[in-house]
């Protein structure tokens, strides 16, 4: 997942555009790298050592601010006994801010040359998802969406200005891809405006509608041209960001449970949840980095599909962290939830994230029935483990450990002297 060497590839289509000019490129060398203003063109497809940049670990680090405060927010309705609404505003503010980071990271791939507008523009960026982080907890509680929708808008149009700059020296194939996406981009800002008009009944159909437009715009903008994106990269973004997630995961409830040994000496209570929760969180990143899943990321088509179906990873996961903090809160009776409500807030995510790591990648590398069933039948299992009361967190854990042994254990035998086979291509 982080290599940063170039594998044996396919060349790259015709449709993925020529290869950028290197006197543009931000590697180019030292009186290139170093000009403040660059020709913002395409980086080569299967450029060599691509790597994630300092901006783009930044970028991750201040969106992640944002998750945090979703996850926040997500606990606290669910302790308080309004899991259903608050499981729908968690969706939408995730949605806001996922999409957003997705968009920036597959145009980064393409074109970062990191020259200074390049940076100011993904500062602005930055500054959107700010203003949106800022305004999670009235959207939560009072249902104001003005923050979440502003900080929204101004993180769509820095990425329109962006597209517009690529779409300047660009041939034309590329220019006329450019230009959908940043016309596309500006057009659904306007129906995100309509969050702030509508009563409340009738946001939520405006979102799944807005959704829908926004999830339309790379498939309409690269439908006879491809951008360069780089697989290598983005699995290796995309990558990153899951372990910045879990590691909030981690933050969030290693939190709740100092908490609850402070405020209610509930050591015996909570040593269950603590343990549970971190052999989640370990087997999670085991189960997501098993495999490099760059080589199956070579048409469009994969790559939306992988790429869009990340929302349920991400959102999974710091789910995971939200409900851990939930189970805390039960079991020092600062939750107004049964048991079973409290086990279902880490189980059921957990389960989610198993399932879509299995159907994103795992089982394009999985061979034989006896691999492809281990992770839904684990996630099958992690289920059932919410019936099991106060140590449903911790069976949920023991289960994930094993599956990862399982795991472990048939690919061993698999690929033992003597008994290897060929795993089918991707």
């Amino acid at each position: 997942m982080m290599s940063r060497t170039p594998s044996a590839e396919p060349p790259s289509d015709p449709s993925s555009g020529p290869p950028s000019d290197p006197s543009s490129g931000p590697s180019s060398g030292p009186s290139a790298a170093q000009r403040p203003l660059r020709v913002l063109t395409a980086r080569h497809r299967h450029e060599a050592h691509r790597a994630a940049t300092p901006l783009e670990l930044f970028f991750d680090l201040c969106f992640v601010v944002a998750i945090a405060q979703a996850g926040v927010q997500l606990v606290h309705s669910v302790a308080e006994s309004h899991a259903g609404e608050g499981v729908l505003d968690y969706a939408m503010v995730f949605f806001a801010i996922w999409w957003a980071w997705m968009n920036f990271t597959w145009f980064a791939s393409a074109y970062d040359n990191d020259d200074v507008p390049y940076r100011l523009v993904t500062l602005v960026q930055i500054a959107g998802v700010l203003v949106l982080a800022a305004g999670v907890s009235r959207a939560f509680e009072e249902h104001d969406w003005t923050a979440v929708v502003i900080g929204y808008v101004i993180m769509r149009v820095a990425l329109s200005a962006q597209w517009l700059r690529a779409a300047r020296c660009a041939p034309p194939p590329e220019r006329a891809m450019a230009l959908k996406y940043a016309g596309g981009v500006l057009v659904c800002q306007v129906g995100w405006l309509g969050l702030l008009l509508l009563p409340e009944g009738g946001r939520g159909w405006l979102f799944l509608v807005m959704v829908v437009l926004e999830l339309s715009v790379p498939v309409l903008a690269e439908r006879r041209h491809r951008s360069s994106w780089h697989p290598h990269h983005i699995a290796e973004r995309y990558g990153l960001l899951t372990i910045i997630v879990l590691g909030e995961t981690i933050a969030a409830a290693t939190v709740a449970v100092k908490s609850g040994i402070d405020e209610n000496d509930a050591l015996g209570e909570l040593l269950p949840i603590a343990a549970g929760g971190l052999l989640i969180v370990f087997a999670a990143w085991w189960v997501y980095f098993v495999v490099p899943v760059h080589g199956h990321l070579r048409s469009s088509r994969q790559a939306f599909l992988w790429g869009y179906g990340h929302y349920l990873v991400f959102a999974s996961a710091a789910a995971i962290g939200a409900g851990l903090e939930v189970a805390v809160e039960q079991a020092v009776g600062e939750a107004h939830i049964s048991t079973l409500a409290a086990s279902a807030s880490v189980t059921l995510p957990t389960a989610l994230f198993l399932l879509t790591v299995w159907a994103l990648h795992a089982r394009h590398f999985k061979v034989g029935v006896a691999e492809q069933l281990v992770l839904p039948t684990a996630a099958l299992l992690v289920i059932c483990c919410t019936f099991v009361g106060d140590l449903a967190v911790l069976a949920a854990g023991l289960v994930l450990a094993a599956a990862v042994a399982t795991g472990v254990i048939l690919t061993a035998r698999r690929t033992a002297p003597g008994r290897a086979r060929t795993t089918p291509a991707s």
